[in-house]
């Protein structure tokens, strides 16, 4: 199995001080038209089944946890739907802006009917209050801007014709503090997190792709998906 803590060990060996281009000084996640991201594709999990969530699994962990110990500035302009892991991505940023409007962001994989993989959780854990994330994780409710805001999802609702300026001013001022110093800060912040990862994973990816796997799991998201994407 691939997806081992020393997987997460090399993974986060790899994304530590380089960002790959050293004229990049900070990173602004957006989508298109009414949706930041919809999550992973069910319909190809339920199509191709086991050997694909086998081999998509790992990609989708190695993604969030580039995505959060990406050592700049990471700013999330959600101009629309973030939901499951649209949702993580977001939440791997450093700052989180929504436009306002019918848009909603949450993590509705229970309600799916499958299990989280680790780095989602622990991305989860440290970006929403304790407060809120036994309700996000387990009751699996998507939330409106404003509302999102409260559940600490995001960090500011703006008005959606200025998402990107917003979100190009706060990614600039924080761009503006020297590499190195936001780098170690942002490592400081995040380390946490990351020896959890590394700590905890051969506890949980097997059973976390083995759930993926399961002819039961394969029928529920089935079922999920003619309910409420008809």
């Amino acid at each position: 199995m691939p997806w081992t803590s020393s997987w997460s060990r090399r993974w986060i060996t790899r994304c530590g001080p380089q960002s790959g281009d050293d004229a990049t000084r900070a990173l602004i996640l957006t989508g298109s038209g009414k949706i930041f991201c919809a999550g992973v594709d069910l319909y190809r999990v339920v199509k191709e089944g086991a050997p694909y969530a086998e081999r998509f699994l790992p990609a989708l962990s190695a993604m969030f946890l580039r995505l959060f110990s990406f050592p700049k500035p990471v700013v999330a302009a959600v101009n629309g739907h973030a939901i499951a892991g649209g949702c993580v991505m977001a939440c791997a940023a450093d700052y989180r802006l929504m436009s306002g409007g019918k848009g909603t962001i949450g993590v509705p994989e229970l309600k799916v009917g499958v299990p989280f993989p680790l780095v989602a959780i622990e991305i989860l854990r440290f970006a929403v209050t304790s407060g809120h994330l036994q309700e996000l994780v387990f009751v699996g409710k998507t939330y409106e801007p404003v509302a999102a805001a409260q559940h600490r999802l995001i960090d500011e609702v703006v008005d959606g014709a200025e998402l990107l300026d917003r979100a190009r001013a706060i990614a600039e001022r924080l761009a503006t503090e020297p590499v190195a110093r936001f780098r170690i800060t942002k490592q400081q912040l995040r380390r946490p997190v990351l020896d959890a990862i590394v700590r905890h994973d051969d506890e949980t990816a097997g059973a976390v792709i083995r759930g993926w796997q399961d002819p039961a799991t394969l029928a529920a998201i089935d079922a999920y998906l003619k309910a409420t994407l008809r």
